[in-house]
């Protein structure tokens, strides 16, 4: 029998962020040091993953000589910039979050993004006060799709993974989820993906950050009434 949801551990990038859009900015200024000409034709590739996992796809796709770890740091540089500067969050996420926090729900962040871009834009936007936990790309060895982030920040919460709703837009973070062996609930960006793509691979699609009150409400309700009949 399915456990209630006691904390929900959100992503940052294209979740409560509207970064996405940006990532192919910065990427691209990454790549122009390197006398690349790129476009966002690879967003897909790098859609949640690793700051590790995606300069490696593009240090191969591009046959770029510098080291991955070069990339990784100019990467996390110009990523800082932005999102210190121009990445705002999506409607609904800051009355999402309080609305969660009345439903007296703990919260954490999960994002595969570096500490130095990441705590600046939860302090900006006047969200950071609203989590629990905050667990960033570089505080774990191995990043989405495995588990590791998120199985940290459950232990950092003192919940179990069966109790943890996890609200993710990428395929590779809906696989670190649930390789955790917490429920998913996709919100993917139409704007990028087909959201049909998720049906298979996430417990519950989403179109807004609006719906997730709704959803934990329906789901922990439906257990209560499951362990009464019992």
């Amino acid at each position: 029998m399915r456990s209630p949801f006691y904390a929900v551990i959100f992503d940052l990038d294209g979740v409560l962020a509207d970064s996405e859009p940006w990532w192919n900015q910065i990427d691209a200024k990454l790549l122009a040091e390197h006398e690349v000409s790129y476009r966002g034709e690879y967003h897909r590739n790098v859609l949640g993953v690793s700051y590790r996992l995606a300069v490696e796809f593009y240090k191969n796709a591009f046959h770029i000589s510098a080291s991955v770890e070069e990339l990784m740091r100019r990467r996390g540089e110009i990523a800082t910039d932005f999102f210190a500067n121009r990445v705002h969050l999506f409607p609904f996420a800051k009355t999402t979050l309080e609305q969660l926090r009345e439903m007296k729900l703990p919260l954490a962040v999960a994002t595969s993004s570096v500490s130095a871009s990441a705590r600046p834009l939860l302090d900006r936007t006047g969200i950071r006060s609203l989590f629990n936990v905050v667990i960033t790309g570089d505080e774990v060895q191995q990043g989405k799709p495995h588990p590791d982030i998120y199985l940290r920040v459950a232990k950092k919460l003192g919940i179990s993974p069966e109790g943890c709703l996890v609200i993710e837009d990428s395929l590779v973070g809906i696989a670190a989820g649930k390789a955790a062996n917490m429920r998913v609930a996709a919100i993917p960006d139409r704007r990028f993906v087909d959201p049909r793509e998720y049906e298979k691979e996430a417990n519950y699609v989403l179109r807004s950050l609006s719906e997730i009150a709704a959803l934990i409400r329906r789901v922990n309700a439906a257990t209560s009434e499951e362990h009464a009949l019992r």
